[in-house]
């Protein structure tokens, strides 16, 4: 008999035979877990700046947040103009504007590139040596400043910083090397790697290239004592050889697991994949069917790695006459939407005019949508019935859009935690990264 003199339930199989399925499946048990980790848990920029290594200075971050605003105060000078341009709900034009330009003055970029490959072209080795120096002195000063001092910091650094360096294929594949050499040894003489350091791996179109790369960064490592996987870097696409190898399988997914845990991004390259499947340059743009396909390819290869999939860009500039701003504004802007739909949360942003509609799309996109899930989140997490049967899954997906929300700055913590019955950030955080056991084995409530 049971406890409680219930009968024990029958069953037709030994404790022999659970171990010897164990033991069968240990190896892919830990293939799953050194694969697939899930979601690092950190935050994720909504977009990424390029900015040429000669261009970028002490300042650049400020001046993008300047001319954004400068751009906000000639074309949309309040919240009724810059929603009847972009055809934001009523409900929604105020908080969107208000916040739009509040993050314009206290964070205007979330992610920075100093871009030594395309947007900096072949220098001379020492215009270079000199830009990759000043590149990583500039870079530590804003971070020291940034984590010495908050207040001085605010809207002069980016969360995330660092560089693109050039591809590792032969003919400059020596110069990228000493440009990365030069940037992460400066940082190194200024204080050490700051936190928000990121590196962009351009051009990649073989595995063994991100193997290359992680034997760099090890060697780097070794060299100044670091902990080993302390260096990370994104993994551009910009190919076609990247998505599909010669043998017809899927080449980003051996990329991934090529970065030995060291992947944090694949990034998608816009105009270089376009051109490279012979699309026109009049229809070089993220949303085409060959992008479509790329990036649809990416996620999957990336799904329950830990790396992150970025969209790319747009090269319509809000530039010139009020109308030719307010139809680069709406493109961008639909553009933006379009890729938040698909789980694109990330792109790149070519020019500060571009930076109102990036932050005017991210937040009605959390803010249209949060009191919602909030709802579903809070019933799921009371156990409390409703007209949809949620999971965790489904949970994990709603407390992730949550947080992404909140890290952006679309919602605050006290209208989320109002919004959901008191959940805490710490709440948000535990249904968002759930054990693998929690999602396959719990019962839909």
């Amino acid at each position: 008999m049971g406890q409680g003199g219930q009968e024990k339930p029958a069953t037709s199989l030994t404790g022999a035979v659970t171990e010897e399925i164990g033991a069968s499946l240990a190896q892919v048990d830990a293939e799953l877990e050194r694969r697939y980790p899930g979601d690092p848990g950190t935050r994720q920029p909504v977009h990424t700046v390029y900015v040429p290594g000669d261009v970028f200075a002490a300042d650049t971050v400020r001046a993008w947040g300047d001319r954004a605003l400068a751009a906000l105060d000639e074309h949309a000078p309040d919240a009724a103009s810059f929603a009847t341009v972009l055809g934001l709900d009523g409900g929604l034009a105020e908080p969107v504007y208000e916040r739009v330009r509040a993050k314009l003055e206290r964070e205007p970029i979330e992610d920075l590139r100093v871009d030594f490959e395309d947007g900096y072209g072949p220098r001379p080795d020492a215009e270079e040596d000199e830009a990759a120096a000043r590149a990583a002195r500039l870079i530590a000063e804003a971070s020291a400043e940034g984590t010495s001092r908050p207040e001085a910091g605010e809207g002069t650094a980016a969360p995330y910083m660092g560089i693109r360096m050039k591809c590792m294929e032969a003919p400059v594949r020596d110069r990228g090397i000493r440009t990365l050499d030069i940037f992460l040894t400066g940082l190194m003489e200024a204080g050490g790697l700051p936190g928000g350091l990121v590196l962009t791996l351009p051009k990649v179109t073989y595995a063994e290239q991100v193997t290359a790369m992680v034997r760099l960064l090890e060697a780097f490592e070794k060299a100044h004592g670091l902990m080993p996987g302390r260096i990370g870097f994104e993994i551009q696409i910009e190919t076609s050889q990247s998505i599909l190898a010669a043998d017809g399988t899927a080449t980003v997914a051996r990329m991934i697991h090529a970065a030995e845990g060291r992947a944090t991004g694949l990034h998608y390259g816009t105009f270089d994949y376009s051109a490279c499947l012979g699309v026109s340059a009049a229809h070089q743009a993220s949303d085409h069917p060959a992008a479509d396909h790329a990036k649809a390819i990416m996620q999957v290869a990336a799904a329950g790695t830990g790396v992150r999939v970025s969209d790319g860009s747009t090269n319509v500039l809000p530039v010139g006459t009020t109308e030719k701003v307010h139809d680069a504004w709406r493109l961008h802007y639909g553009l933006t939407r379009r890729a938040l739909a698909r789980a694109y949360y990330q792109g790149w942003d070519m020019h500060p005019g571009h930076i109102p509609t990036r932050y005017a799309a991210v937040f009605a996109f959390y803010r249209e949508g949060y009191e919602q899930a909030a709802v579903r989140l809070s019933r799921y997490a009371n156990r409390a019935g409703g007209d949809v049967m949620d999971e965790p899954a489904t949970a994990k997906a709603l407390s992730g859009y949550l947080l992404r929300g909140l890290d952006c700055g679309a919602l605050d913590l006290d209208e989320v935690s109002g919004a959901t019955g008191g959940l805490t950030r710490s709440d948000l955080e535990g249904f968002a990264a759930p054990r693998r056991a929690d999602l396959t084995n719990s019962a839909v409530l």
